[in-house]
């Protein structure tokens, strides 16, 4: 035992001083050599520190070699082999696994006299393990760091053992200097070096002590070392919770402390590092105080209060450490080692405000970043539009979910009962671009998709009618011209999207909103895609441009067209003008990278989907030439009218007032989605999924329009008829003219009437057995039951929506009144809840009630316009899984595994 270490510790301590923690003659042995730390880091430590490394060993590897700049590091099965091969050294570091630390340091001390210090890097060595390898180095006199740390490093000796002190280039980190570094954090401990020398501080010896619960090599002694090493002018420790190792220390230098993880102290458990232990008298606010009384200082040092005396400063903020020392050597006529390198002032080699209206000090201006990362993020700069990385969506969407507690379904974060406020054409656009357009965008969207609805002369209205005469159901009628919309159809769109981004790529537009933006850089440049985007003569296009002038239209995109059209002596196309407007409302988030290229480029495809599955809802009579679309013009409808106007106008056959349009777009709004699980979700992700996601080009969207299609029938999206059948029978003979008006319907007595009748019914189906008897329509729900009062909370905000409008529907009220009636009739024993489908069902009756009373709509064409209803909603939900899946998904993630399917005979 080395009768230096007793004199100042009732234990063995064999490093007197720092200069002796990492010097050019330690010679090391790294245990477990080949593990997948180890061979990242120890070749870097063996080419900087001059080739230390002696030899490693690694359990079945005896015989290899690590290969390092420096020469190769052989590899033994054991220490005792690496000693019997002639091998000398006196440190071992070890990167073995946690179970197998206490075992391998005891052998390398047993075989090796000679050995002095061992460093363990292993994370949660357990603590009774910790106590037998710290008797029996005691006992054989050698010094342990660790575990759980990155090891040591001296500036001056320009030797770092063990762990990753200064990463990858520790030459760039470990300046030489006067300060010593004492550290619980690895990481940290070179972050401090970096950010010391910008201030003109280098340093001498850093230690990562570590932070398992057991240190072995801790503050007491670091300080004892520190103050035996004449380099070092003062010291630098960064403290975490856990553990008395600071307390009662005796600093004979300045030192700056750091303190950090207040937040602990509430906790009762570990967190964090194994050994930063929340308790009563060790936590943060506890270490602070211990440090301002070692120093003689009664607050923490800022900048803004520089706190400090001549034996030392308190921090909580590594950044303000350079300043503390600065600050404390000043106090003690010490100046800095070296010229500053650098600052602290953030440097930002990216900026990104998504839009954001800060104030002037959170603004930032980015820099100029160092090589190699300044190519890399020009390249990355000239990328358009997010690339997501790809995942198995087989039950999972990044596009939609519901809340399993309210049933609630969300697109893109917000809920359908949000959507619900919002237009129909500026929910299908959020549906694409995560956010709902601007004024301008809106209009140009509306423009474009009612310029597209009128379906005259094409073969996929036919093909529905067809259908429809047929007696095929509507998802099947406009599946037949949904097939039809096909990659050939949308092509012209798509690339001229692709060249629009490839002109307005590096322009610096930010936002296709910007009207004043100076589009001559891409006009100029748009020599070679003049015949993509302008033709002699394209008279929907110029319709559609009017209709924009009209509009107030202010976009940069169409601004570019015009200003092309001009220099040419043409004019654009209407695949230019459809591109224009989906860039202008996806550009922004292009320039975000909130969405992908991919999908900017998918939009015209989309359009053309929306519209032609409105269009094709309406029967070739209601569209006896190009011009007309149910008796209205389509200039007009271009120039004038919303598309969820003309949706209405294609179910109902004329224009909505203000009252049923915003019934209409509740309505709409809230079946957009239930989620990734729902059956229609999963026949769009499936079609999408078959084809292969991960070749986008290869995806057709409109087959993912039939997908959905498909995947919705009589029980899915034709249910809502069920509700509209059932209380068409409950009316019928009561006289009722207007739904929206009050009436002198005794509704109460009305519904207890039916619920008397329908006990008397259910008790009789159930004495004959009867299983499959009628159910109430849009009552109870699986989710919302068991209280004594039940609400379905989509219903309710729905219901207090219309009250607030002072909008009445005489459907919903006596849906109201049944379920009370059913509780006091004794059917139910408890008030069932209306749950969110008598929602849709009664505005739908509400807005059909008059012409089914006046015999224009049959009890055919109600159902049909309720299930045609659920398909225009849906199909919102339908567009966002689908390009979810493009970007996300992965080819063929939908299927079942063999081994979870089943026969059944």
């Amino acid at each position: 035992m080395h009768a230096r270490g007793v004199k100042e510790f009732p234990y063995f301590v064999g490093i007197h001083s720092l200069k002796e923690l990492a010097t050019k003659d330690d010679r090391v042995c790294v245990l477990n050599i080949s593990g997948g730390e180890s061979k990242t880091v120890t070749p870097i430590s063996h080419e900087y520190s001059g080739g230390n490394i002696v030899c490693g060993t690694m359990p079945g590897r005896g015989g290899s070699a690590l290969k390092t700049k420096a020469g190769d590091i052989p590899v033994y099965n054991n220490v005792l082999e690496a000693m019997q091969a002639g091998h000398k050294f006196n440190v071992a570091v070890v990167y073995v696994p946690p179970s197998g630390v206490k075992d391998a340091v005891i052998e390398a001390v047993r075989v090796n006299p000679e050995l002095r210090k061992v460093i363990i890097l292993t994370e949660k060595v357990a603590v009774k393990d910790a106590r037998i390898i710290r008797a029996y180095c005691q006992m054989r006199g050698v010094d342990v760091l660790g575990a759980n740390c990155l090891g040591v490093a001296d500036a001056h000796n320009h030797v770092r053992l063990g762990g990753a002190l200064g990463g990858a280039h520790p030459q760039e980190s470990l300046n030489p200097g006067s300060v010593a570094i004492f550290s619980n954090s690895g990481n940290f401990t070179t972050t401090i070096a970096v950010y010391l020398a910008t201030a003109g501080w280098g340093t001498t010896t850093s230690v990562s002590s570590g932070k398992d619960v057991y240190i072995h090599y801790a503050a007491p002694e670091f300080t004892h070392a520190f103050h035996n090493d004449d380099r070092s002018k003062a010291a630098v420790f960064y403290t975490e919770p856990g553990g008395y190792y600071e307390h009662g220390l005796d600093f004979k230098k300045p030192v700056v402390a750091c303190v950090v993880g207040r937040w602990k102290a509430k906790l009762t458990r570990s967190c964090g590092h194994a050994g930063a232990i929340a308790g009563s008298g060790d936590n943060a606010f506890a270490k602070e105080q211990w440090y301002m009384d070692m120093f003689g200082v009664n607050d923490l040092f800022t900048p803004e209060n520089p706190v400090c005396s001549a034996k030392g400063a308190v921090v909580t903020n590594i950044a303000h450490i350079p300043a503390a020392l600065t600050a404390v050597m000043k106090l003690n006529g010490q100046n800095p080692d070296f010229e500053p390198k650098g600052d602290l002032s953030l440097k930002c080699w990216f900026n990104q405000d998504l839009g954001l209206d800060l104030p002037a000090e959170l603004k930032q201006t980015p820099v100029k970043a160092i090589a190699p990362y300044d190519e890399q993020i020009e390249a990355l700069n000239r990328q358009v539009g997010a690339i997501f990385p790809r995942q198995t969506l087989k039950d999972c969407s990044g596009a939609s979910k519901m809340d399993p507690k309210t049933q609630v379904s969300q697109i893109h974060g917000k809920s359908v009962l949000e959507a619900a406020t919002q237009s129909f054409e500026a929910n299908l656009i959020r549906s694409l671009v995560r956010d709902y357009p601007d004024a301008s965008g809106l209009a140009m969207t509306n423009v474009v998709l009612n310029g597209l609805v009128n379906q005259h002369g094409q073969v996929g209205l036919a093909a529905a009618q067809g259908a429809r005469d047929a007696g095929c159901s509507p998802n099947t009628a406009l599946s037949a011209a949904i097939a039809q919309v096909g990659p050939k159809t949308t092509a012209a769109g798509k690339a001229a999207a692709d060249a629009i981004i490839d002109l307005f790529t590096g322009s610096g537009l930010d936002d296709g909103g910007d009207a004043d933006f100076d589009v001559s850089g891409p006009v100029n440049a748009a020599a070679t895609s003049v015949d993509l985007l302008l033709t002699d003569a394209d008279a929907q296009a110029d319709a559609m441009l009017d209709a924009m002038a009209k509009r107030g239209v202010k976009s940069a995109f169409i601004n570019f067209l015009n200003a092309l059209a001009e220099k040419t002596g043409k004019r654009p196309t209407v695949a230019a003008v459809i591109a224009a407007t989906a860039l202008h409302v996806s550009w922004k988030y292009l320039m975000r990278k909130r969405v992908s290229r991919v999908t900017a480029m998918n939009i015209p495809w989309h359009l053309h989907v929306f519209a032609t599955l409105v269009g094709s809802a309406v029967e070739p009579e209601a569209q006896p030439d190009a011009n007309t679309f149910r008796g209205v013009a389509v200039s007009e409808l271009m120039s004038g009218w919303s598309f969820a106007e003309t949706a209405f106008l294609a179910l109902f056959g004329n224009r909505p007032s203000a009252d049923e349009l915003f019934n209409f777009s509740i309505l709409l709004g809230l079946i957009i989605t239930n989620g990734p699980g729902t059956i229609s979700a999963q026949g769009a992700k499936g079609a999408v999924s078959a084809d292969g996601p991960e070749a986008p080009d290869r995806v057709q969207i409109n087959k993912a329009y039939l997908g959905f299609l498909t995947h919705t029938g009589y029980a899915h999206g034709g249910n809502g008829f069920e509700a509209v059948a059932f209380l068409v029978d409950r009316f019928r003979d009561s006289g009722l003219v207007d739904p929206g008006a009050a009436t002198s319907l005794n509704l109460e007595e009305m519904a207890l009437n039916y619920a008397k009748e329908y006990k008397a019914y259910k008790a009789k189906a159930k004495s004959e057995g009867n299983i499959n008897y009628f159910k109430v329509p849009c009552i109870n729900h699986p989710v919302f039951k068991n209280k004594e009062v039940n609400y379905d909370p989509r219903e309710q905000f729905v219901n207090g929506l219309l009250k607030e409008r002072g909008d009445y529907n005489v459907f919903l009220e006596y849906y109201h009144a049944l379920v009370n009636a059913l509780f006091k009739a004794g059917v139910s024993k408890n008030v069932y809840c209306v749950n969110v489908d008598a929602v849709i069902a009664v505005i739908l009756l509400k807005m059909l009630w008059q012409p089914y009373s006046e015999g224009k709509f049959s009890n055919a064409a109600l159902e049909g316009a309720a299930f045609t209803t659920f398909l225009f909603g849906r199909m919102i939900g339908t567009a966002a899984e689908v390009e979810d899946h493009i970007n996300r998904g992965k080819n063929m993630d939908t299927r079942t595994a063999a081994s979870q399917c089943s026969f059944v005979g």
